[in-house]
C-alpha cells in the first residue's frame, strides 16, 4: 500500500513547496477575511539632533537605526518579499507626505523591499550620511508626534491591496517629546488610541539616553501590542545593534497560524486554539525561468494528451488508478477525496499522561505549538491558561487525536506544557503554551537487527566519558547557521547592491579544532593506547581483509530469477516481493526498455507477460 502514502504525502518537489507556500499563507486557516492579506510595516524614525549624538565612540542611536532598519530589509527580501515596507522620518526640517504636515518626510512608501531601497538607506551610514542627511532634510525640534502618526496612518489607507498585519515601529531616544506642549501631546495620545482602534500595532523600539529613558513619562500611554503580547512587559532601552535587533525580531516577524481550530475536551467543552510553526526548513529560492529577449517571466502550463490518438485530455477524463495484486484498481475522483476524508479538523482530547512517560525516541518529525485564538470564541485564554498552568503544576501532558485539515489523516499528539521565558532584558524567548508532538504508529517503528560487536573494556569507557566530558557544550539552534544557505544570499546581496565582491559567510558547522585540542590535552592520546595497536597509522592505506580460507578468493554469485519463476510472480501477484536488483537484472535480460523505480520495473515486466 506504499502508493496510497504517497498519494496523501503528495509525489514530487512541486506539490510539496504548493503545500508549503499554502501554510505560509494562511489559506487552511478558518475562512475569514482578517486573516488573510499582507504584512505592513512602517518604520517611524526620530530625526532629531539627539538621534545623531554619539556617546564616545559608540554608534549614534540614528546608526543603529539605519543599520536594523536595513537587515529588516535584507531579511524580508530573502524571506518575504511581498510584505510592504516603509520609512518615515518626523523632525525634519524640510517635509514630504500626502497632508502636508510639517517636519514629518516620508522616505519610502508601503512597498515590497528591492535592492535600490536597501541603497538609499545606505547613504545615509556613517559620517558622510549624517552630512548627507542634515543636507537634504535638516533637523527640527518643533514637530507633532500625533502628525506623524496620522501620516503613517495615511500611508496604510493609500494601499489598494488587502493588508492582514498593520505595524508601526517608532525608533527614538526621547522619552518625553511634548513635555513643555500639552496640545500635542493630548494629539498624540488620541492618534494612538484612533490607531488602536483600526487594529494598527505601534511598537516603541527605544534607545540608550543620556540619564536613563522613562517610558511612563509619556509612550505607556501611546504604544499598542499585539493581542498575544503583553503590554506591561517592556524590553529596556537598546545600547547596542544586536539588542536592537533582537526587539525588532521579536516583533517584525510573522505569526501567522498554520490552522486555526477547536481543542474539545470533551462533548460539551471546546477552546480555539492557533496552531503555528516553531521550526520550517529554509529552502534556496527556486530559480524563475524568464523569456530570453524581453526578461519577462515566463508562465508553465500543463497539459495532458492521450498516448494512443494524441488528442488533448481533459481533467473531466482522466482517474486515477493502483495496482494491487496484478489488478488494477480504478477510481473516481470523488472516491479518492472520500478516501483522503477521515473526520472533521480540530484536537480531540483523549487523556492525561506523566511527563515521564514521553520518550526522545517518540520524536519523529519538527513539533508545532498552539495558543489560544481568543477571537473566535470568547474565553479561550482564560481556559487555555488554567490548562497550561494545571499541566505545568502536575508535570503532565494531554494525548490527543489531531486533524489538521479536513484532507489529512489524522495523528495521535502529546501536548507538552511549556512557560514564558524572559531573558534579561525583558525579550520574550520562550513563549507561553503547548508543544504539539506527533507520536509514532506501529507502523513507523522499526526492529533493527545489531550485529555484535567486541565490547570495549571499563578502562576504555571510563576515558571516552572523559573525552565527551571535555566536550560538552550548550547547544542552541540558533547559534549554528546553513553555511550554503548564507553563502548563496549573500551572493545575491552582492549581485542586487553592485557590490565589488560577496561577502564570506562563516561556517559555524566547522569543529574548532584548535579549541578542542587545548580541552582534550593528552586524552586523545591515552585513548588511542587503550584502543588502537602500538604500530596503527591512521594516515596509511588500509590493507585488504585477509580471506578465512587459503584459497583464492571467489566471486559471489549473481542472483537470477528464471522466466518461468518470472512468470509464477505474476500470476500470483507477488512479484513485488523481489528486490529492485534482481528486477532490474529480468529487465534488462528480456530486453526491456523502463525507469529505475520498482514500480515502473514491476509494470514494464507485468505488460511483457500478459502480451505473451
Amino acid at each position: 500500500m506504499a502508493g496510497w502514502g504517497s498519494f496523501y504525502r503528495g509525489d514530487g518537489l512541486e506539490e510539496e513547496e504548493e503545500q508549503q507556500q499554502e501554510e505560509e499563507e494562511g489559506a487552511e486557516a478558518v475562512a475569514d477575511h482578517r486573516f488573510s492579506g499582507r504584512d505592513s510595516l512602517i518604520f517611524l524614525v526620530d530625526a532629531s539632533k539627539a538621534m545623531f549624538e554619539s556617546d564616545g565612540d559608540a554608534e549614534t542611536p540614528f546608526d543603529m537605526t539605519i543599520q536594523c532598519i536595513r537587515n529588516v530589509y535584507t531579511s524580508k527580501i530573502i524571506s518575504s518579499d511581498r510584505d510592504l515596507l516603509s520609512v518615515v522620518f518626523y523632525g525634519t526640517e524640510n517635509n514630504k507626505n500626502s497632508a502636508d504636515f510639517k517636519h514629518i518626510y516620508v522616505l519610502q512608501e508601503l512597498d515590497n523591499p528591492g535592492a535600490k531601497r536597501v541603497l538609499e538607506l545606505d547613504q545615509y551610514r556613517g559620517d558622510e550620511g549624517r552630512a548627507l542627511f542634515r543636507e537634504n532634510f535638516g533637523h527640527n525640534s518643533d514637530y507633532s508626534l500625533g502628525e506623524a502618526l496620522w501620516a503613517c496612518s495615511n500611508l496604510f489607507s493609500d494601499v489598494r491591496v488587502r493588508l492582514s498585519h498593520k505595524r508601526i515601529m517608532l525608533f527614538t531616544n526621547e522619552d518625553d517629546p511634548h513635555a513643555n506642549d500639552s496640545a500635542k501631546a493630548k494629539l498624540a495620545r488620541t492618534r494612538a488610541g484612533d490607531l488602536r482602534d483600526t487594529g494598527i500595532i505601534l511598537d516603541l523600539m527605544h534607545l540608550k539616553k543620556p540619564g536613563g529613558f522613562d517610558v511612563s513619562l509619556f509612550y505607556r500611554d501611546i504604544i499598542n501590542v499585539a493581542e498575544d503580547e503583553d503590554l506591561g512587559i517592556q524590553p529596556k532601552e537598546s545600547e547596542k545593534l544586536e539588542h536592537l535587533m533582537k526587539k525588532v525580531r521579536a516583533k517584525e516577524t510573522k505569526k501567522r497560524t498554520l490552522v486555526r481550530l477547536n481543542l474539545h475536551l470533551s462533548k460539551d467543552v471546546a477552546l480555539s486554539v492557533g496552531v503555528y510553526n516553531l521550526i520550517q526548513k529554509a529552502y534556496k529560492p527556486y530559480p524563475v525561468k524568464l523569456y530570453r529577449e524581453t526578461n519577462e517571466p515566463v508562465k508553465t502550463k500543463t497539459r495532458m494528451f492521450s498516448g494512443k490518438t494524441g488528442s488533448l485530455l481533459l481533467p473531466s477524463d482522466t482517474k486515477r488508478a493502483q495496482m494491487y495484486g496484478n489488478r488494477q484498481i480504478v477510481l473516481e475522483k470523488e472516491e479518492t477525496e472520500e478516501l483522503k476524508r477521515f473526520d472533521s479538523p480540530g484536537l480531540f482530547l483523549i487523556g492525561f499522561k506523566p511527563l515521564s512517560m514521553l520518550k526522545q525516541h517518540h520524536h519523529i518529525r519538527p513539533s508545532q505549538f498552539i495558543y489560544p485564538e481568543e477571537s473566535l470564541v470568547r474565553g479561550s485564554t482564560t481556559l487555555f491558561n488554567a490548562l497550561l498552568m494545571k499541566c505545568l503544576e502536575r508535570e503532565m501532558m494531554m494525548l490527543c487525536r489531531y486533524t489538521a485539515r479536513r484532507n489529512v489523516p489524522p495523528r495521535f499528539v502529546a501536548l507538552v506544557p511549556q512557560e514564558e521565558e524572559l531573558d534579561e532584558q525583558k525579550v520574550q524567548i520562550a513563549p507561553p503554551g503547548f508543544h504539539v508532538i506527533f507520536q509514532p504508529y506501529a507502523d513507523d517503528k522499526r526492529n533493527v537487527d545489531f550485529t555484535e560487536n567486541v565490547p570495549a573494556s571499563r578502562e576504555q569507557v571510563d576515558k571516552m566519558k572523559e573525552i565527551i566530558q571535555k566536550l560538552r557544550f550548550k547547544y542552541r539552534t540558533d547559534s549554528f547557521e546553513n553555511p550554503v544557505l548564507q553563502q548563496h544570499f549573500r551572493n545575491l546581496e552582492a549581485l542586487a547592491l553592485d557590490m565589488m565582491e560577496p561577502e564570506q559567510a562563516e561556517d559555524l558547522t566547522m569543529p574548532k579544532s584548535e579549541q578542542m585540542s587545548h580541552r582534550l590535552g593528552n586524552l586523545v592520546d591515552e585513548f588511542k593506547q587503550l584502543v588502537y595497536p602500538p604500530d596503527y597509522n591512521p594516515d596509511g592505506k588500509a590493507g585488504k581483509r585477509k580471506q578465512d580460507s587459503d584459497g583464492p578468493t571467489e566471486k559471489r554469485p549473481k542472483v537470477e530469477v528464471s522466466k518461468d519463476e518470472l512468470w509464477s510472480h505474476v500470476q500470483k501477484g507477488t512479484l513485488g516481493k523481489l528486490t529492485v536488483p534482481v528486477l532490474k537484472d529480468a529487465c534488462r535480460f528480456l530486453g526491456l526498455r523502463c525507469g529505475s523505480k520498482k514500480q515502473e520495473l514491476m509494470d514494464a515486466l507485468i505488460e511483457y507477460f500478459s502480451e505473451r
